[in-house]
């Protein structure tokens, strides 16, 4: 298995990267919002399939 950063050959101890700072890349990538998870956006139309709330 190599590095998703570098393709060097992984560690076993930082795996499934090959050192410390390829893994703290990554990681700084995830939290400065880089790797984003695409979401659909609501359609105006899918709130009328909801059933009505009860009055509490």
């Amino acid at each position: 298995m190599s590095c998703p950063m570098c393709d060097k050959p992984a560690e076993e101890r930082y795996r499934p990267f090959c050192s410390k700072r390829c893994a703290d890349l990554d990681l700084g990538r995830w939290l400065n919002g880089s790797y984003a998870i695409p979401a659909e956006s609501e359609e105006e139309g899918e709130d009328a399939e909801l059933p009505p709330l009860r009055p509490q």
